[in-house]
């Protein structure tokens, strides 16, 4: 009987040399073993972050406080230790600072992973204190936005005393005691630093009748609160030229005055 021809010898050939078989799964068996993985991901995800002790609330830390304690800040913050920290509503924290802390002009709480919650503080600065004879002699700390946002019993050094001298006075009735103490403001916080340490009163007579007073007795008529700027360069630039002057005139800034008497 004849043998195999030459083409089934090649066939023969070719099946036994071809590649292994690869057995592969159906789509849809493969779908879903990776749904299960997903699945198993995101519920270790969640426990990690929510049921294990690796990453829960142990530590806050208060940074940037001046006048207010760390004390107060944690206390007011009352951020819950062993919490999960992503659970942490921080500005649910930021908003409760900034309603029982007027001191606080702005404040960030951000979280610090695995354990720790930061507070970030910026308090507000006084620029000018109102005196106020019906709360027992205390006063009131103003800051440069003209926000009162606290009441002491002693007036801190290097802040000028608001004196406001309009008892019946046509300005008062003109502009109202709320818009001269915002001129009073803006005076305040556009005198020179050199000058602002050495205010012992600003004084306000009527909108365009603004003035300072120092704590060695010279004084300065600034006028109304327009132009701050400018104005606060001309003094410094007339304090250095006239040094044994007592009085300076900057009303109008690009023709100050000054005076020995």
């Amino acid at each position: 009987m004849a043998g195999p021809t030459t083409a089934e010898r090649d066939a023969d050939d070719d099946v036994r040399s071809g590649p292994s078989p690869v057995w592969r799964l159906p789509g849809s068996r493969r779908l879903i073993i990776l749904s299960l993985a997903l699945v198993l991901l995101g519920a270790f995800t969640v426990w990690v972050l929510y049921g294990s002790s690796w990453l829960r609330v142990e530590r806050v830390s208060v940074s940037g406080t001046r006048v207010l304690t760390q004390a107060q800040v944690d206390e007011t913050a009352d951020v819950p230790l062993g919490a999960p920290l992503i659970s942490v509503d921080t500005d649910e924290i930021e908003a409760r600072l900034r309603q029982k802390l007027p001191r606080i002009d702005s404040v960030e709480v951000v979280r610090d992973w695995p354990h720790g919650i930061d507070v970030k503080v910026v308090e507000r600065t006084p620029v000018l204190i109102v005196e106020n004879p019906g709360n027992g002699g205390k006063y009131a700390e103003v800051d440069a936005k003209g926000v009162r946002f606290a009441t002491v019993s002693e007036p801190p050094k290097g802040v000028p005393t608001l004196e406001m001298e309009l008892a019946r006075s046509v300005a008062l009735r003109r502009f109202g005691a709320d818009r001269l103490m915002r001129a009073a403001v803006r005076v305040a916080g556009d005198i020179p630093v050199a000058v602002a340490r050495s205010a012992r009163l600003v004084k306000v007579r009527s909108y365009d009748s603004i003035s300072l007073e120092l704590t060695d007795g010279r004084t300065v008529t600034w006028g109304s609160s327009e132009k701050g700027r400018a104005k606060a360069r001309t003094l410094t630039a007339l304090m250095k030229a006239a040094p044994d002057a007592r009085h300076f005139d900057v009303s109008v800034p690009t023709a100050p005055a000054s005076s020995v008497s």
